[in-house]
């Protein structure tokens, strides 16, 4: 089954005494381009974690938010940095004797510049940090991969119908056909009678001639070509690997022969058949490009 590249994806845990959250949106996109948001003490395992992405999804823009919300008790401790408070209020008596000025520096204000407090992390097993992200980033890629597989179940139902209604245009038009060449005749023959000249036309001379056209407006080939691409695209759709890319070139070769065909037969009842088909073809190459 396809699988759309939109969709949600959540997972949480309990660890260290807090609770883990991992959520996952993704949109089309014509690769996999991943952005991740972590929290600052597990920076260093981005390139991990987007290794890890790559192993599960082929396409679509990836954003990942990872939060985490520490217990009450283990609430991080702050830290007062004395040696930079100090620098602080020596710089701030500085400038008052530049200033001329007696106003202290007040404790609210000392409080606010940068540095002076800090948190103090405490030490953590990195290694079992990657294992239970890992672990977490996996859930939660498969919550997506649900929803995604069923909106691309979605989407590849609806590019059936409309290759269902591309092929009746096709047979439309194949039924079609011998009449034209009779049609040809006929109009051939009613010129000759209005021109009333005693020409060399004669019945095996208008069989030639409608044997010529006939030849001129062939589109077997086209139409052979075009099912097959329409049987193509349908292996495609019941396939588990992702199969946008090669949909999309699919429907560009679908769009050629629909146009060569257009361009060898003109006739009314072609023409409509073939609008009709390039307006099914322009729905499905709009759905392809959601699809992984």
């Amino acid at each position: 089954m396809v699988r759309s590249m939109t969709g949600f994806g959540k997972a949480t845990c309990e660890y260290a005494g807090g609770t883990i959250s991992i959520e996952l949106s993704s949109v089309n996109h014509r690769y996999l381009d991943s952005n991740i948001r972590l929290p600052g003490e597990w920076s260093s395992l981005d390139p991990v974690l987007r290794e890890a992405l790559k192993e599960r999804l082929s396409r679509g823009k990836i954003n990942v938010s990872i939060s985490r919300k520490r217990a009450g008790g283990d609430a991080q401790k702050i830290r007062l940095d004395r040696e930079v408070a100090e620098q602080y209020i020596q710089i701030s008596k500085e400038l008052s004797g530049l200033l001329d000025s007696e106003e202290p520096l007040s404790l609210q204000t000392l409080a606010q510049f940068e540095n002076v407090f800090s948190y103090e992390e405490d030490e953590e097993d990195l290694e079992e940090s990657k294992e239970m992200l890992l672990k977490l980033l996996g859930d939660a890629v498969s919550h997506l991969d649900t929803m995604r597989e069923t909106e691309g179940g979605a989407l590849g139902r609806d590019i059936i119908h409309r290759i269902g209604l591309i092929r009746e245009s096709v047979e439309a038009i194949e039924m079609r056909l011998p009449a034209l060449n009779e049609l040809f005749a006929e109009r051939l023959r009613a010129r000759i009678e209005v021109l009333g000249q005693d020409t060399d036309l004669t019945e095996e001379r208008i069989a030639i001639e409608v044997a010529i056209m006939a030849e001129k407006g062939d589109v077997t080939e086209e139409i052979v070509r075009l099912n097959s691409h329409l049987d193509h695209a349908e292996e495609l759709l019941g396939s588990t690997e992702p199969v946008g890319r090669q949909l999309n070139f699919l429907s560009q070769e679908v769009q050629r022969e629909i146009n060569t065909l257009s361009s060898k037969v003109r006739d009314p009842d072609v023409i409509r058949q073939v609008l009709q088909m390039k307006s099914e073809l322009e729905r499905i190459r709009e759905q392809i490009q959601n699809i992984e």
